[in-house]
C-alpha cells in the first residue's frame, strides 16, 4: 500500500474520533444538564495535560525553552485578543446564547489536529512502523479530549447536532495537516513552531474560560466531583505517555 494511502487512512480514523460525541446525542436534556459542568471540568483537565505534559516536553526538545515559551506566550495573548473580538462582535448583550470559549475551543483544536497530522506524516515518511504507533498514541489522545470538546461546544450553547457537525469539521484539520506534511519537502519542518501555538491556546482556553465557569458550581459535593474529574482528565493524558514511549 502506497506511503499515502497509509498516512490519508491514519489521519480520517483519528478524525473519525470527533464522532465520539454522538453517545451523548442519546442522553435527555435533563441528564445532560446535571453532567455538563462535570464534562467542563474533564475537558479543562485535558486540555492542561495534553500542554504541559504532552506539548511542553516536546516542543522543548524541538526548539528549545526560550523560543517554545516566546511563541506560547504570543499565543497566550494572541487567544486572548481574539476572544475579546470575538466577544465584541457576538455577545453586545449581558447574556450571550452562544459563549466564546466554543468558538475559541474550535480554532485551538484545529491547529491542535493539524499538528498531528503533520506528526502522522512524518511518522510514516520516516517508518510506516513508526507511523502506526503514533496513529494509536494519537487516537488515545484525542478519544478523552474529543469528549471534553464537545462538552465545551454543548456548553457553550451549541446544539447537540451542531456540536458534533463543528467538532468533526474542525477535526478533518488533522487531514489537512497529513497532506502538507507529505508534500511540504523534508527540509520545510514548521510542526515544532505549531506546538507552542496548541499549547498556548489549551492553557489560555483551560485557564480563563473554564476553570472559571467550574467556580460557579455552589454546590459543594458537585464541585469535588468538577475537581476530580478535572484531576483525571490530567491522570488519563498522562497515563497516554506510557502508550507513546
Amino acid at each position: 500500500m502506497h506511503i499515502l494511502v497509509w498516512i490519508l487512512l491514519s489521519s480520517l480514523i483519528t478524525s473519525l474520533m470527533s464522532l465520539i460525541g454522538i453517545f451523548f446525542i442519546t442522553l435527555k436534556e435533563r441528564t445532560l444538564d446535571k453532567i455538563i459542568l462535570g464534562l467542563v471540568a474533564f475537558s479543562a483537565g485535558t486540555l492542561m495535560g495534553g500542554a504541559f505534559i504532552h506539548l511542553f516536553p516536546e516542543g522543548y526538545e524541538a526548539i528549545g525553552g526560550k523560543t517554545f515559551s516566546l511563541i506560547f506566550l504570543c499565543s497566550f495573548s494572541l487567544f486572548f485578543i481574539v476572544e475579546r473580538i470575538l466577544h465584541w462582535h457576538h455577545c453586545h448583550e449581558k447574556d450571550c446564547p452562544v459563549h466564546t470559549v466554543g468558538y475559541m475551543n474550535l480554532i485551538g483544536d484545529s491547529i491542535h489536529n493539524f499538528t498531528d497530522g503533520l506528526i502522522l506524516a512524518a511518522t510514516y515518511l520516516t517508518n510506516i512502523h513508526l507511523g502506526v504507533i503514533t496513529t494509536i498514541a494519537v487516537i488515545s489522545h484525542e478519544i478523552p479530549q474529543e469528549i471534553g470538546d464537545f462538552s465545551v461546544l454543548l456548553y457553550s450553547g451549541f446544539s447537540k447536532k451542531k456540536a458534533l457537525l463543528y467538532n468533526f469539521g474542525v477535526s478533518l484539520t488533522a487531514v489537512i495537516g497529513a497532506l502538507v506534511g507529505y508534500y511540504i519537502p523534508n527540509q520545510v519542518d514548521i510542526t515544532p513552531y505549531l506546538l507552542p501555538i496548541a499549547a498556548g491556546s489549551f492553557v489560555y482556553i483551560s485557564a480563563s474560560d473554564l476553570i472559571p465557569e467550574i467556580h460557579k458550581e455552589k454546590n459543594l459535593s458537585r464541585s469535588v466531583f468538577s475537581f476530580l474529574l478535572f484531576l483525571l482528565g490530567i491522570l488519563l493524558m498522562y497515563g497516554i505517555t506510557f502508550l507513546e514511549g
